[in-house]
């Protein structure tokens, strides 16, 4: 769709970010400083003009990008949506609520559509916290503090006058506002507001509106917002633009509500009672947002025969918060909000709000099963309908030759956004982790996806062992049961809590000797075993079932056999040991493959073509072993017991291997490697 801008200032810089990438085509620019419309014209080989009226009646770009200053926004959409353009603004839409609702209006009766910055809510950080927010790990939210200082802009902006005319309210105090009623829907109160008029006594020129501003909000969905928007703080502040959202499961803190990027330390969860542990955003760099993602989306939306008029709304609520702190701090009240017809979020992202506010109304936590794994709906064929997460966490207690208590590493896996846990019988902490998954600050049920296994003396007895699992998880069903390994041994009874029992006990108990001291095996075929999952499956124990460490040979043994194919083959799998042609038959037969002991082949993590590439993308060689499965479609399962590690592990998803790199990977193929 071809554009024009309107405005050819500092901002232009961020909008050409990325320009290239889109199906926008600039046809024309218009400034009232000549010299800068040429300059820009003369970049993107577009038309320079200085008249917006001379642009307008010459150009037929339906779409116009406002760029202008804060001051300029409304008089520029007016009357480029009386030309029956489409427009896209910068913040703020308007510095009046009423001129920016009749904005609204107006490209309404014109039938065209208005959308208006920032952007911010679709980056990729605020994204993941919606997704937290739509799990209800945390919820309800209560209290959030917003932080949006843009420093002494006297300082570092070349051309201030525009920032120091219109305030913190309306230059940074949008961002939060933004994001926080996409989160929650519309602010519905100010309860109080304070201004200050302070700047630094050596600046030349200083802000015509308060400098700096504190209001305290209510949102729709009931949390109360701190709101704090300065021109005085500088930007460097350690609370420069950041959300502290805190609930009755927990906490979450974004530090930078405006960046439409994301690094792994942008968002921080604290879970019911614990710290704040890294919870990286499992995005890929194609999701990466910059500042024409707006206009482009917007056009998207137009070529289709949309006329949107959402973003335009959201930013005339946001104009109506920022007049009504302005009126609570100047004449000390507290201002009611009325807004019947607004909608501030878009439509995929507004079940945030209403859970949230569902939450809220509710004050309390309703676990939410999975749908009846006994309707006739359930598919019990394949697994293709069960999406995985990218990278799993393992829950197994043997490290280093040693039992350990992993239910506090499993806690900070959840916090970090972990979803994918695999346990095992053998474990025997499943009853730990029962009690961990019905306390505050846990996901719903239908947000994780929780894989067990039942050990090798229980081959004979696997109804009665996924019964004993599902007793200690607490749940009613599991996403998927999986044989541990092929082989069948003596039967030694329930194995429950085995992490109550002494290593010795449990050693006893999990791997039965004979009269001759050799391992106690059963009369139990691989065949037979894979039935017995089978009618698990069917009584709704389970929705799915597989099996761990096998070869190709036996699972098409499965296969040959097998009314309910298997879902998993969980098998070691890394550099050294790539099981490329198993992996590939599971693929073929639709079966999705978990990597266990990603990171514990003795020198793996010492290599040094895991350390050269590790160099090249700034992470650590576990990262890239890590990434190695993910680039092939197989979902790892690193164990850890460290906070830095363990959200270290979750983020490396987002690395993306070349294709020198995958065949570099390659080349570590070990075919005599054993443990």
């Amino acid at each position: 769709m071809q554009c024009a801008f309107i405005g050819a200032g500092d901002v232009v810089d961020y909008y050409l970010n990325n320009f290239d990438s889109t199906s926008l085509e600039l046809t024309a620019v218009c400034d009232h400083d000549g010299a800068r419309a040429r300059h820009l014209a003369a970049l993107t080989d577009a038309t320079a003009y200085t008249d917006l009226e001379s642009l307008l009646s010459t150009e037929s770009a339906p779409l116009i990008v406002n760029l202008t200053s804060h001051q300029a926004h409304a008089d520029v959409t007016r009357q480029c949506l009386n030309a029956d353009r489409h427009v896209f603004t910068e913040k703020p839409l308007a510095l009046d609520a009423d001129t920016a609702t009749a904005l609204v209006d107006l490209a309404k009766q014109r039938g065209v559509g208005l959308d208006c910055a920032p952007i911010n809510h679709r980056g990729q950080a605020q994204q993941h916290i919606g997704s937290l927010l739509a799990d209800d790990q945390l919820n309800p939210i209560r209290v959030i503090y917003a932080h949006a200082h843009a420093g002494r802009v006297t300082e570092w902006h070349d051309n201030p006058e525009s920032f120091l005319a219109v305030g913190p309210l309306y230059d940074s105090a949008v961002y939060p506002l933004t994001l926080l009623t996409e989160w929650f829907g519309p602010v519905e109160t100010v309860r109080t507001a304070d201004t200050i008029d302070v700047y630094p006594s050596h600046a030349e020129s200083t802000p015509e509106r308060p400098a700096h501003v504190e209001a305290t909000l209510t949102l729709a969905a009931g949390p109360i917002i701190r709101l704090t928007t300065s021109f005085y703080t500088p930007h460097r502040s350690r609370e420069f633009n950041s959300i502290e959202l805190h609930g009755d499961g927990g906490s979450v803190y974004l530090n930078d509500s405006g960046s439409l990027t994301a690094t792994a330390q942008s968002v921080s969860v604290g879970g019911h009672g614990r710290s704040y542990v890294t919870a990286p955003p499992i995005t890929s760099s194609s999701q990466n947002h910059s500042h024409i993602s707006g206009p482009a989306r917007f056009a998207r939306a137009i070529e289709h025969g949309d006329r949107p008029v959402t973003g335009g709304q959201r930013g005339a609520h946001i104009v109506r918060v920022c007049n009504a702190i302005e009126h609570a701090a100047a004449n000390n009240v507290s201002v009611s909000l009325s807004s019947p017809e607004l909608r501030c979020t878009e439509s995929r992202d507004e079940h945030a709000y209403a859970r949230s506010l569902r939450a809220l109304r509710q004050d309390t936590y309703t676990s939410q099963s999975h749908t009846n794994p006994k309707s006739s709906e359930m598919n019990l064929q394949r697994h293709n309908s069960h999406r995985l997460p990218p990278v799993g966490f393992g829950c197994s207690r043997y490290r280093n030759g040693n039992y350990i208590d992993r239910v506090d590493s499993i806690a900070t896996a959840i916090d970090a956004g972990y979803r994918l846990f695999d346990m095992a019988e053998l474990y025997g902490n499943e009853y730990r982790i029962g009690s961990l998954l019905e306390t505050p600050g846990t996901p719903s049920r239908d947000q994780l996806v929780l894989i067990s296994k039942v050990w090798n003396t229980n081959h004979a007895h696997i109804a009665e062992a996924c019964n004993g699992t599902l007793s200690e998880l607490g749940i009613e069903t599991l996403d998927s049961y999986l044989l541990h390994w092929p082989d069948a041994w003596a039967y030694q009874g329930p194995l429950s809590k085995l992490a109550t029992l002494s290593p010795e006990q449990q050693e006893e108990r999990t791997f039965p000797t004979d009269a001759s001291g050799n391992r106690a095996s059963a009369d139990v075929s691989i065949e037979s075993a894979w039935q017995r999952l089978e009618e698990v499956c069917r009584r709704g124990l389970t929705r799915t079932i597989g099996i761990c460490n096998i070869s190709a040979i036996e699972l098409q043994r499965i296969l040959d056999i097998a009314s309910i194919p298997p879902a998993i083959v969980q098998i070691e799998s890394h550099p050294y040991r790539p099981r490329n042609e198993l992996i590939e038959k599971c693929h073929m037969n639709g079966i999705r493959v978990i990597a266990h002991s990603p990171l514990s082949a003795p020198g793996l993590l010492t290599e040094p073509v895991l350390q050269t590439i590790a160099d090249t993308h700034d992470v650590s060689p576990a990262a890239i072993a890590i990434s190695y499965h993910v680039d092939r479609g197989v979902i790892p399962i690193p164990s850890s017991t460290t906070a830095k590690h363990i959200s270290a592990n979750l983020a490396a998803a987002n690395i993306q291997l070349s294709d020198e790199e995958r065949n570099r990977l390659q080349t570590l193929a070990d075919t005599e490697f054993e443990r």
